[in-house]
């Protein structure tokens, strides 16, 4: 086990991971809208800190897209 080394940084494809993790979390968003209208009054909250947590990060991975495709360009 002493000779292992690290995997090399690979960067290469983190900007479309990462586009592909934002579509993912639209998706969970819409999905949960509809599920809001079945939802009890406890389960609508929740719902909505959960939503305002997916915003949250889905501002943090666009910020994270922009600054992966400028590293991208060196």
């Amino acid at each position: 086990m002493a000779n292992q080394k690290p995997n090399p940084d690979n960067r290469a494809d983190n900007v479309d991971r990462l586009q592909e993790k934002v579509t993912n979390t639209i998706e969970n968003i819409e999905e949960s809208h509809d599920a809001m209208r079945f939802a009890s009054e406890e389960e609508k909250r929740n719902i909505e800190k959960k939503n305002k947590r997916r915003n949250q990060s889905l501002e943090a991975m666009r910020d994270e897209i922009k600054d992966e495709a400028r590293h991208q360009q060196y």
